[in-house]
């Protein structure tokens, strides 16, 4: 089987800057990750999480971490750039890992954050590179 690295990309909305708010949905978007998409943990090289600047209870990072296999995976926290009128009070990631090159990567958007990918709002396969070149996604 030919393995490739892959690229995954998610998002979610929060209600509140706090601690117990955050550590749900970042909860519910890795587990949603996970349910999607067939790897382990040990397949990842490294998620880059990003936060709205109206988020600094905690770290994504240090939620994830304390997940089962998790605690091995190169993190990093940034935050997002502020654009007047964008989505407030976001989390996202961005996760490369090595996968089976025919796997669907299937792109993680809960909560208010499906609206930044609608097309992605439902499980979709990967396009190929051509066809990604296309739509300029």
């Amino acid at each position: 089987m030919e393995w490739q690295m892959r690229a995954i990309r998610g998002a979610t909305t929060v209600a509140e800057n706090s601690v117990e708010a955050m550590r749900e949905v970042v909860t519910e978007l890795l587990d949603e990750l996970e349910n999607r998409n067939q790897f382990q943990p040990s397949d990842i090289i490294s998620v880059t999480f990003s936060v709205t600047r109206d988020l600094d209870a905690i770290f994504p990072a240090a939620i994830a971490r304390a997940r089962p296999g998790w605690d091995n995976v190169a993190m990093l926290d940034v935050q997002q750039m502020h654009v007047e009128g964008s989505l407030q009070r976001c989390i996202r990631f961005l996760i490369h890992a090595y996968l089976p090159a025919s796997a669907s990567i299937h792109h993680i958007y809960l909560r208010n954050a499906a609206s930044l990918r609608p097309d992605w709002s439902l499980p979709q396969p990967l396009q190929t590179s051509q066809q990604a070149v296309k739509s300029k996604v």
